[in-house]
């Protein structure tokens, strides 16, 4: 279908007309000012009790000198960092739960959208851009942790980082984790709420397989938990996308026991090696969403230069993992069931669960004697370029279609897949127990990766074609009817919102690809908690025809 194009890519001389005329007509003039900051700033103060003074310091206009490093620290893809790139009037960060409901009331006051941001790894940056007048809630002040070995539970707030949420467990207990993501600076309000997809997850399952509490603000600006927000609502933010229902400020979250001693390894082969990387795949696909759940074993496909024929290009394929146990027994697991990879224990190095979380993030960072409080590094500002896309496999692919697949990934030169594998606990739990259907008939989950370093204006627009022209040649592999999705790996190709009269039929085709079945049930729970639709995204849930 024909999207709507993306502000970002217009001329920058039309961008600068709209932030123009956004400046006017967003704004709802209070009786003492005409400005937006200050009507809002008035509008925060009768709803939080506090004084503006206390408030200015929370609220930053565009014409703040702060304003540009509030924006651009959390900015985590470079392609919508530009100067054209649409801004937003003001940016609220606030410090505690009563600035959160303010927030809410206040937006709906002044008729202005309200943009989400955790950590700012929406791969399409919607929690940080918008083609309309858009303020952002900035949630990066709420980081508090609190981790109950005891009982093994953690409350989580929607600012705080991956890589702290696993520094603060380890901080309490050395056999204690939790299963979520490899990369540390993501935020864990959009992760945990569009599913949460992490390197034990064979084991345990995703992130929102293991919440047991959560606290929202809704529309009206009441504090809900799941008690108060009742089932359905919990049950819509435990992958739906929490942005779409409220604004998220805290998880509680089942600690996962984990061994002393982990076992991480990478083996790579390439299509000229003895054992090709089309045999090592082949294998791999019988193996690895079938092997002992302990077991993780990611795998890259990349275009690289070739070793052995100077000036020509290779698939290389490598086998990540991560083995919630020894060296010894892992090595022993694979000489029978993945003899192809030839793993030696001295491929393979033995770490506490925290060392592997900083060897997946890096994996030389052991090596280079990186300690854990790195995990604590938050890396702000530091936005590369890149494009993400996302399919399902469910019946493994042939010799000769990797083989057919592999010419077609030298062609295109630069875009990499990673296959991550099901089964074991994935394959234990109903597609309807939350919102991410995607569980028992997959065999694993594809992510299409491309970064590149060029600013030039034709960069992007060349990287992001590639990236759409492998999707399109996976086509005959992939799941049907529909072709899923996963929705932390965001992609605006598969459509679109406008809001408009379509609302509806524009959702129901992302919606369909993120949650198959389980669409209409969040379909219904949207427009019960939210009917007017005030908490929306390019890719959020929509409300049934004739309520928004």
């Amino acid at each position: 279908m024909a999207t709507k194009p993306r502000l970002a890519y217009l001329p920058a001389i039309f961008v600068l007309l709209l932030v123009v005329f956004t400046s006017v007509t967003a704004q709802s003039p209070g009786p003492e000012s005409s400005s937006l900051h200050d009507t809002f700033l008035q509008c925060l103060t009768k709803y939080t009790k506090n004084s503006s003074s206390q408030l200015s310091n929370i609220v930053f206009a565009n014409t703040n000198p702060k304003f540009p490093t509030v924006l651009q620290n959390y900015i985590r893809n470079a392609r919508f960092n530009t100067s054209s790139t649409p801004k937003p009037s003001l940016i609220v960060t606030p410090q505690k739960e009563s600035h959160v409901q303010a927030t809410v009331i206040c937006a709906k006051s002044v008729n202005i959208q309200l943009k989400i941001r955790s950590g700012g790894h929406d791969y399409e940056g919607i929690s940080y851009i918008s083609d309309e007048p858009f303020i952002i809630l900035d949630m990066f002040n709420f980081r508090r942790i609190t981790v109950d070995i005891k009982n093994e539970v953690a409350v989580v707030q929607a600012g705080a980082t991956l890589g702290e949420v696993y520094y603060r467990i380890w901080k309490k207990s050395k056999v204690h984790g939790f299963p979520a993501g490899v990369c540390p600076t993501v935020g864990v309000g959009g992760h945990f709420s569009g599913g949460g997809y992490g390197n034990m997850l064979r084991k345990y399952g995703l992130s929102v397989d293991n919440v047991i509490d959560a606290q929202i603000v809704d529309v009206k600006g009441n504090l809900l938990n799941r008690k108060t927000m009742g089932e359905d609502l919990f049950w819509a933010i435990r992958g739906g996308g929490g942005a779409s229902f409220g604004v998220i400020l805290s998880y509680t979250i089942k600690l996962v026991p984990v061994p002393e001693t982990v076992t991480v390894f990478r083996v790579e082969k390439t299509l000229e090696t003895n054992v090709t990387a089309t045999d090592l795949v082949v294998q791999w696909q019988k193996v690895a969403p079938n092997t002992d759940d302990r077991l993780f074993m990611r795998l890259l496909l990349q275009p690289v230069s070739s070793k052995v024929v100077k000036g020509t290009i290779t698939v290389r394929a490598s086998v990540v993992a991560l083995f919630l146990g020894g060296a010894n027994e892992v090595v022993s697991i694979l000489a029978k069931q993945f003899s192809l990879l030839g793993l030696k224990k001295e491929n393979c190095t033995e770490v506490s669960w925290i060392n592997s979380v900083l060897w997946w993030n890096d994996n030389n960072s052991l090596k280079n004697g990186v300690k854990p409080e790195a995990l604590l590094d938050r890396n702000l500002n530091s936005a590369g370029f890149l494009k993400r896309k996302s399919d399902y496999v469910q019946n493994a692919i042939s010799r000769d279609g990797l083989e057919w697949l592999f010419k077609r990934m030298i062609e295109l030169g630069k875009t990499g897949l990673v296959f991550n594998p099901y089964g074991g606990k994935m394959s234990e739990i109903p597609s309807d127990a939350t919102p991410f259907p995607h569980r028992k008939g997959n065999l694993y989950k594809i992510q299409y990766s491309v970064n590149w370093d060029d600013r030039s204006p034709g960069a992007a627009l060349n990287f992001t074609n590639q990236a759409k022209r492998l999707f399109s040649y996976m086509t005959p592999f992939v799941s049907k009817n529909p072709r899923s999705a996963f929705l932390n790996y965001r992609d605006l190709d598969i459509g679109v919102n406008s809001f408009g009269e379509n609302s509806f039929q524009e959702g129901v085709v992302y919606g369909t690809k993120y949650f198959n079945d389980n669409f209409q049930r969040l379909v219904k729970i949207k427009t019960i908690v939210d009917p007017e639709n005030f908490f929306r995204n390019e890719q959020s849930i929509p409300v049934l025809r004739g309520k928004a």
